[in-house]
């Protein structure tokens, strides 16, 4: 339930935060919130990451698609005890449906989020698909260091 519930909670924060963009604002339209470190730019991004690989829409549909139906998979393999984890794709999950939804929707991406010191557009599904790995790392960490490793229990070594 985790899993869905999150994946149903990050997408809708998304679609409301890019309703608000694409109804108040024209695409390439700036607002300064904090000067020359944070504002608003309404930009359509037809790629990946950083702009990359523009015009391949397909690819990126099919990427969604996949890491989405991996994601409901998984979700019923993973024991229920696993919260970060279970979390941590959820959060995925649900930053892959916006970005998915907008490339369905208008072919390209609704990104907003403009850093000033770096010169790259980005919006919350981004932000959750990256703080989702993050945790997920987390979470495989963590796990890695409870697992003893079989050289632990090599007796043969000794």
């Amino acid at each position: 339930m985790l899993v869905w519930l999150t994946i149903i909670g990050v997408w809708g924060i998304d679609r409301y935060i890019k309703f608000l963009v694409q109804t108040n604002f024209i695409p390439g339209e700036t607002l300064k919130v904090i000067p020359k470190v944070f504002h608003l730019t309404y930009v359509l991004n037809p790629g990946a990451a950083f702009g990359l690989m523009a015009g391949q829409t397909w690819i990126f549909i099919v990427t969604a698609v996949l890491v989405i139906s991996g994601i409901i998979y998984g979700q019923f393999r993973i024991p229920r005890k696993e919260r970060i984890t279970r979390l941590a794709l959820g959060i995925i999950g649900g930053g892959a449906l916006g970005n998915l939804y907008d490339r369905l929707v208008i072919g390209r991406v609704v990104d907003y989020l403009d850093f000033q010191i770096w010169p790259y557009v980005f919006n919350f599904a981004d932000s959750m698909i990256v703080i989702g790995v993050g945790l997920l790392m987390l979470a495989i960490y963590r796990d890695e260091k409870k697992t003893p490793s079989k050289s632990e229990f090599d007796v043969s070594n000794k």
